[in-house]
């Protein structure tokens, strides 16, 4: 019985496939061996990612001032953001600021809404 749907499966086959027995292919499929990715311990030291920032701050603006390009970088505490600044070098005037002086005045009052919002201690 098995070699006639042997036949009859393998009939619609080009001859120079084989029929394979059910055992031969148990024994070609193995199960790939899965092992669980070793645990990874984060550190992240926020005062130094801060000391870092205002070290990279003061380079940018080292460089910019010896340029004389007149680009400007600082670092607004309320809004916890980085500043970019463009003026113009003859007169001083700001021509472009990023984030924009609006966006950090809205900023800076969401700050103090939430302090009205979270006034109780825990």
């Amino acid at each position: 019985m098995v070699s006639e749907l042997q036949t009859i499966s393998s009939a619609g086959r080009s001859p120079a496939v084989p029929a394979q027995s059910p055992a031969s292919t148990a024994s070609a499929v193995t199960t790939p061996k899965v092992t669980a990715p070793k645990s990874v311990e984060i550190q992240f030291d926020a005062g130094q990612h801060k000391r870092d920032m205002h070290e990279a701050i003061s380079k940018l603006n080292e460089q910019m001032s010896a340029d004389k390009q007149g680009l400007g970088f600082s670092f607004d505490q309320v809004a916890q953001r980085t500043v970019v600044t463009v003026r113009n070098t003859q007169s001083g005037e700001v021509v472009r600021q990023i984030p924009t002086e609006d966006f950090l005045k809205m900023s800076h009052k969401i700050e103090e809404f939430k302090g009205l919002l979270y006034n109780k201690t825990v």
